[in-house]
């Protein structure tokens, strides 16, 4: 862990810059995705890479340069080169960062059980083919994947004002899926795969719940081959928390990002219909709902001590009783738009600038536990995993379609319906928030995949959600 600070840390020092401030960001990652599909191993997927950004200010300006180079000659010419950038760019600058604090402190941030090592890769496929080989002996389920993702990331951050900030974070992704046919209709399950990631190490796959899970998953798959479709009309939807996390992402997370709202993603991820002067004074969502940006819980995948501006993470309310209160903006984003943000500045490696980006976003738990959320239910569906997503570029209107749906009837969970999907605009759809599930329907989930930025930049999101109730939602069915 952190074996190259000592050498980083020397060269970096004699680094020479007339630049009033320079920092350096080195970044090592490597990972590896293991499979075993319809009881057969997939060939192992391993990458690897290493390198390192330079950042400079000169008279109130900032450019950059990164390098794969990490000898002293190289770093040198990056930061000279970084260096020139800003003195040609000086004059057509639109904004002096002369007074921007410079991080200035010393910390470590580890995973979880980062140095308690995993299983080896002949373990690891082997927990995956006994999970592949518990799918039961049925005609109708037609395909089947066990999986398995680890990524290591190690990043220093460095600067002429004497900071030296560390991460040393282990990620790891379960999954399981099953696809069953009829050759009319097909329905897949899944456990985990792109809705669930945590930092730790083995205890993460026991969380999971994959080991043993096959057999149900399986039997849900062909539950749902039977149902009938999802009927259509106004009903209360209870969705789970791995629904409720591409809820967050979609219509909270991104319409928060901070560059969003002031245009800068407008010609590639789209915009937002959240108006910077909205912040103090939209209801976004009922009074029941609290969301938060929190770094804090260590086993969520975009938990971290410091941004990769260096600037220190904090837990934030960003929707308080439902009125929205702080974006998703970093350092650059709150000098140019004079709000309050947090420390959400993030690149998906060492040759991508930091931009806003949603890390932990979570909505607090509330008070009711599972059977309440469903006994408060009269007429509506349970709607869980999902399986299909659609929203505009203003992130507002919506569609979107889940793997498993479950009707409800007077406070009674009924028989399962396939198909389920349902569809709003985000801020009604947060202002009909009607219940809230308490700690024990709480999970914490994320996603190894969300992108954004030109050129294009994929970073890890972590979601945390308890069950969530709405009220009279337009659902309907796959023929709708």
């Amino acid at each position: 862990m952190f074996d190259s600070s000592t050498l980083l840390r020397q060269r970096f020092a004699a680094l020479r810059s007339t630049a009033e401030l320079f920092s350096l960001r080195h970044v090592k990652q490597s990972h590896q995705s293991l499979s075993v599909r319809r009881n057969v191993a997939e060939p192992p997927f391993f990458s690897q890479d290493e390198g390192a950004m330079l950042t400079v200010r000169v008279e109130g300006v900032e450019a950059y340069a990164a390098t794969a180079d990490l000898s002293q000659a190289g770093l040198q010419r990056a930061l000279e080169h970084a260096e020139a950038l800003a003195r040609r760019i000086k004059a057509s600058s639109l904004l002096d960062l002369s007074g921007q604090p410079a991080p200035d402190g010393r910390h470590d941030h580890v995973s979880p059980n980062f140095e308690q090592p995993l299983p080896n890769l002949a373990e690891c496929l082997d927990l995956l083919a006994a999970e592949s080989a518990s799918v039961p002996m049925d005609e109708r389920l037609v395909d089947w994947q066990a999986s398995l993702g680890i990524s290591v990331v190690e990043q220093t951050y460095l600067n002429s004002a004497g900071a030296e900030l560390r991460h040393a974070q282990r990620f790891v992704y379960p999954g399981l899926g099953v696809t069953a046919s009829d050759g009319q209709d097909s329905q897949s399950r899944s456990l985990g795969r792109e809705n669930f990631g945590q930092q730790g190490g083995f205890e993460v796959i026991e969380r999971c719940g994959l080991v043993g899970a096959a057999r149900r998953v399986a039997d849900e798959a062909l539950q749902l081959l039977l149902a009938p479709n999802t009927p259509s009309g106004r009903r209360d939807l209870l969705l789970m928390p791995d629904q409720m996390m591409l809820q967050i992402h979609e219509s909270i997370g991104h319409p928060l990002e901070l560059d969003r709202i002031l245009g800068d993603e407008r010609n590639y991820a789209g915009t937002s219909f959240v108006k910077a002067e909205d912040f103090g004074h939209l209801q976004y969502g009922s009074k029941l709902l609290n969301v938060t940006f929190d770094p804090t819980l260590r086993e969520e995948l975009a938990s971290y001590s410091f941004d990769d501006d260096g600037t220190p993470a904090s837990k934030q309310f960003l929707i308080r009783d439902g009125l929205l209160v702080r974006p998703l903006g970093g350092a650059l984003s709150q000098l140019r738009s004079g709000l309050d943000g947090v420390a959400n500045s993030r690149a998906c490696g060492w040759n991508r600038a930091p931009i806003d980006r949603m890390a932990n976003l979570n909505i607090e738990p509330g008070d009711q536990s599972l059977e309440q959320l469903v006994s408060g239910i009269e007429h509506g569906i349970l709607m869980r995993t999902n399986r299909s997503w659609s929203i505009d570029d203003a992130r507002n209107k919506f569609q979107f379609g889940c793997e498993w749906g479950q009707l409800i009837e007077n406070g009674k969970l009924k028989g399962v319906v396939k198909n389920p999907n349902y569809r709003g605009i985000s801020a009604d759809f947060w202002r009909n928030l009607s219940a809230v599930g308490d700690s024990s329907t709480y999970q914490v989930l994320g996603t190894p995949n969300c992108g954004k930025g030109e050129p294009n930049q994929v970073v890890r999101v972590g979601h945390a959600s308890p069950a969530c109730v709405f009220r009279q939602i337009d659902v309907f069915g796959g023929d709708a």
